[in-house]
């Protein structure tokens, strides 16, 4: 795949693609592929696919809650990491968003996953937005019968401007 990024909303042919790359990312919290699909379908509007050569290479999906916009997850293929795209994908989204009256996105993140709180805090940098962190969820709150999760703290930026 040597072609350049194209970014756009999802469709239900990319749910499939979505659950692999989420899968093969092995940090994110793993959905049923029936997840990705309804997620293609009915929350296109508030994600976005980057394709090249007309395959998904990485992904935002995510949901509007009033002037928020929540970030479920974020995956880029392997084959594409260190080249930006998580950061372009955000970038795109929220532009998006910013039209439909979004002015904050919000995300939450395992005080381990490293890579994420950068893109998170670089993305509210590159917006000249506040970041702010909190507790949200701990390890008790989740079913013992999932085994072991870690806290996710919940990240929020904004307010943010589209201009």
């Amino acid at each position: 795949m040597s072609g350049k990024h194209l970014i756009e909303n999802p469709t239900k042919a990319d749910g499939a693609a979505l659950w692999r790359i989420a899968r093969d990312s092995k940090k994110l919290d793993l959905n049923t592929p029936y997840a990705y699909l309804l997620w293609c379908h009915d929350f296109a509007d508030t994600s976005v696919v980057a394709k090249v050569d007309g395959e998904p290479v990485g992904f935002v999906i995510g949901y509007r809650k009033q002037d928020t916009g929540f970030v479920w997850q974020v995956a880029v293929d392997a084959s594409q990491r260190g080249k930006g795209l998580a950061g372009a994908l955000l970038d795109d989204l929220f532009g998006r968003l910013a039209a439909q009256g979004v002015r904050y996105l919000e995300t939450t993140i395992t005080p381990d996953n490293e890579a994420s709180i950068r893109l998170f805090a670089s993305f509210a940098k590159r917006w000249d937005a506040t970041l702010e962190r909190q507790d949200l969820f701990s390890a008790t709150d989740f079913p013992a019968e999932e085994g072991t999760h870690e806290q996710e703290d919940l990240y929020r930026i904004g307010p943010l401007s589209n201009n």
